[in-house]
């Protein structure tokens, strides 16, 4: 079964206990439609020492998750992503829905170039559009005049 998710990508939690986290994808199972993310869904396991040298005692390791818990970061944009598919120089490429910056590292660097592109025009064509000249607002001032009485007391000893 083909995967969007791939070994090396950026992904963010969605679903479940660990919703929010972020990491590194350092294994894929596509058999099983899992996914193993660094520092994400941690669980203890009790380890018998194998040798004399080694140790025993209660480890903390990755467990796999299931892939759709988890949304691709888009490494243009910077935001959770549904993957697209485009052609890009005759290959086909995982591409970002939002911003269609290519997901692949072999592309990404061609995308950012493409996406700074667009995003320069539509600045330009929004602050040429929001021209506006407001009128001067008339200026009141209040002053408040407050005196202090002063009183003093003495106690004799």
């Amino acid at each position: 079964m083909k995967m969007a998710i791939k070994k090396g990508d950026t992904v963010v939690v969605i679903a479940g206990k660990e919703k929010g986290k972020s990491g590194k994808v350092i294994d894929v199972y596509p058999d099983s439609n899992r996914i193993l993310v660094e520092n994400v869904n941690q669980v203890k396991r009790h380890q018998k020492p194998k040798s004399q040298q080694d140790k025993g005692g209660i480890i903390t390791k990755n467990a796999p998750f299931d892939a759709s818990n988890a949304m691709v970061v888009c490494p243009v944009c910077g935001k959770a992503t549904r993957v697209a598919h485009t052609v890009i120089e005759g290959e086909k490429v995982r591409a970002c829905k939002k911003c269609k910056g290519s997901l692949d590292k072999k592309y990404v660097k061609q995308s950012k170039k493409e996406v700074k592109k667009a995003t320069s025009t539509k600045k330009t064509e929004t602050s040429e559009t929001k021209t506006e000249v407001k009128a001067p607002a008339k200026k009141t001032t209040t002053t408040k005049t407050t005196t202090k009485k002063s009183t003093s007391t003495k106690k004799d000893n």
